[in-house]
């Protein structure tokens, strides 16, 4: 229903009274590439035909991250559908803030933090608030690409891609046990 949504607002804003068959003719360059990366980046598939418009979008870099944020908004806010009512601008800034951010990857660099007291890291397992905005956006359809935790952060838990989520988790429990294992002949356990 979610991915219907966001069709339908980008389309109508986008064509208006042309047809789709002139759609390809109605927008050409950045402007095009920008209401793709919103379609693309508003879907949890990526098409092949996204590619272009993925590699532009992710592309825009600048030395401060906060820099790079605006010219990627400024890039997304080319397409005259990004500010047709404030449901539209609202997933311009939620796809801004999120995408490339909240991958697995990504959460596991940056929601680790280091226990100076214990000497070791962990992963925190609370979505930052930018990746729940994200996700959870009326007009997007990220839920099943969206990272998911594994384990706990106090016992070695990490963020997966949910494609490989049971495994991880079949693998994370082996080790828990495997250490609990250790741990209890170590002191003498059963």
């Amino acid at each position: 229903m979610k991915k219907i949504t966001v069709s339908a607002t980008l389309a109508l804003g986008l064509l208006g009274t042309a047809s789709v068959a002139q759609a390809d003719d109605l927008f050409t360059g950045d402007v095009r590439l920008a209401c793709e990366a919103v379609l693309c980046l508003s879907s949890g598939s990526r098409p092949s035909e996204c590619s272009p418009s993925l590699k532009r979008y992710f592309d825009i870099r600048k030395k401060k991250m906060s820099d790079t944020l605006k010219a990627r908004r400024n890039f997304l806010n080319m397409c005259p559908s990004a500010s047709v009512d404030e449901n539209m601008k609202s997933l311009v800034n939620a796809i801004t803030n999120g995408a490339g951010r909240c991958d697995a990857a990504a959460l596991n660099s940056s929601l680790m933090v280091w226990r100076w007291d214990d000497s070791y890291s962990i992963i925190r397992n609370t979505m930052p608030s930018h990746c729940n905005a994200y996700s959870n956006h009326q007009y997007t359809d990220i839920q099943g690409v969206t990272a998911r935790y594994v384990g706990t952060p106090e016992q070695g838990g990490f963020w997966v891609d949910p494609a490989n989520y049971d495994r991880a988790l079949k693998e994370y429990n082996e080790r828990i046990a495997r250490e609990g294992n250790r741990r209890n002949n170590y002191w003498g356990g059963n």
